[in-house]
């Protein structure tokens, strides 16, 4: 486990690098979006496989977690389906002028919000438009995200036979004190009934979702959530660090006093205990916050190095081009980035007049596409090799790492550095040191703590 003291040290605000550069330092003033439809080309012009990635947001939930910090419309009237997919389909459809002819689809993701909230006759046609226009490939990966209590065997049926395989349930923790402080309410023989339904079904990569450092966690508590979960043996397990940044999500992330968080030792000893039990009982650790058993495909592409890291998390496919499709999406290539905009009412209001729905973004220049590399290196590999040419000031990064290194956390052999196995925790901070943005300071609001 991390000392006490390192953990003090290195528990700062800090970017969890989902992309790079982070959002909050995007150009966003040189942006444009006619820029970004030709960045879309030239990226595909690089990839002769012609690969996409889909990822599709839809925002809509019955109730508010107040952990969350998703983009998501809180709405218990269903009449709103209809329309928001009648829109997803038309921006693909305007989308699609800007992608090579021989495109194929070779991953998409179901996210929200709550993708379940939706009929299930609504995300079959929802499929079925966005294969109209190109094509799964073979092996394509399709995946969504569950809620529990409102994913009905129609739902599996109807996502299998379209092709979907992974499902990851959101369980969070089943500790009732917990559930209601952060008002999601869910019983282990709810997740249980679903959970065996998707695999009879044929579902064969189920994750499960659990997150530590929540309101009114212990450690016992929180121990039998993770032995409920192993009773279930999901494939995947993803252990994310709840991220306390009421200042930017707004009053849902206030539903419970402050005080009652774990302290970052304790949220530590959360992490750790989970770690050490999933490890014992056969799973293996990938990357940040991801577990998966031996033969799990994410694990194999860990084992063989072709581990990517991008909006949709943890993938085995390194596609050139991601496309974002719904409100809030974000889009990416090699160049850049592109979000749409992030309410549903002038969301639909610009598809539905025929423009597109994109409201910022970022052209990435040859200093960010070098450290993007690094970073994608460090999250997925924890390592990364400097070429003899690079972008990054050694003497500077060199003072940067400086610490990281003195406390055993990292080492520097030739050109490669390599998080060390007592350092994984602290990778974030890591990456802070390649981080060109970041400069001298970080905003001490803008992001969430990185232990």
């Amino acid at each position: 486990m991390a000392k006490p003291d390192l953990i003090a040290k290195y528990n700062v605000p800090g970017p969890r690098y989902t992309s790079y550069p982070t959002v909050p330092y995007w150009n966003i003033t040189q942006w444009e979006t006619a820029k970004w439809c030709e960045l879309i080309n030239t990226s595909q012009q690089n990839d002769p496989s012609k690969h996409l990635a889909i990822y599709i947001h839809l925002p809509y939930c019955d109730s508010l977690c107040t952990f969350c910090g998703c983009h998501k419309h809180i709405t218990t009237n269903h009449d709103v389906e209809s329309r928001y997919i009648d829109a997803v389909l038309k921006e693909w459809q305007m989308l699609a002028s800007s992608l090579d002819k021989d495109s194929q689809i070779h991953e998409l993701h179901l996210g929200g919000g709550t993708p379940t909230f939706f009929d299930p006759k609504e995300l079959k046609r929802l499929i079925e438009g966005i294969k109209l226009i190109f094509p799964f490939t073979t092996n394509a990966e399709l995946s969504f995200e569950a809620h529990p209590n409102s994913t009905s065997r129609e739902h599996l049926q109807v996502l299998y036979e379209q092709g979907f395989r992974r499902v990851s349930f959101g369980i969070q923790d089943y500790d009732p004190l917990v559930q209601q402080a952060i008002h999601r309410i869910q019983t282990y023989e709810q997740v249980k009934t679903c959970h065996e339904s998707a695999k009879n079904h044929g579902f064969n990569e189920i994750s499960h979702d659990l997150v530590y450092g929540l309101p009114k966690q212990t450690i016992s508590g929180f121990n039998e959530t993770i032995l409920k979960t192993l009773e279930l043996k999901p494939q995947r397990i993803s252990l994310y660090s709840y991220a306390h940044v009421p200042w930017i999500k707004g009053t849902g992330q206030r539903g419970y006093n402050e005080q009652d968080l774990p302290d970052a030792n304790l949220k530590r000893m959360l992490y750790e205990m989970a770690k050490q039990t999933f490890l014992a009982d056969g799973y293996v650790e990938i990357g940040m916050d991801h577990f998966a058993l031996p033969n799990d495909s994410l694990a194999l592409a860990a084992k063989q190095k072709r581990l990517h890291r991008n909006f949709m998390g943890y993938t085995t496919n390194a596609s050139s081009l991601l496309i974002g499709l719904g409100m809030s999406a974000i889009s990416e290539c090699t160049f850049g980035f592109a979000q749409n905009e992030k309410t549903v009412a002038r969301y639909l209001e610009l598809v539905e007049n025929g423009q597109l729905p994109l409201t910022r973004g970022h052209h990435m220049n040859q200093s960010d596409q070098e450290i993007r590399k690094h970073i994608l290196n460090l999250m997925c590999r924890f390592e990364t090799e400097l070429p003899e040419k690079t972008v990054l000031n050694r003497l500077e990064l060199e003072l940067q790492l400086h610490e990281l290194i003195s406390d055993g956390l990292v080492e520097w052999v030739e050109n490669t550095i390599r998080i060390l196995p007592q350092g994984i925790p602290f990778v974030r901070n890591c990456c802070m040191a390649f981080d060109a943005y970041l400069k001298d300071q970080i905003p001490v609001k803008q992001f969430s703590m990185t232990i």
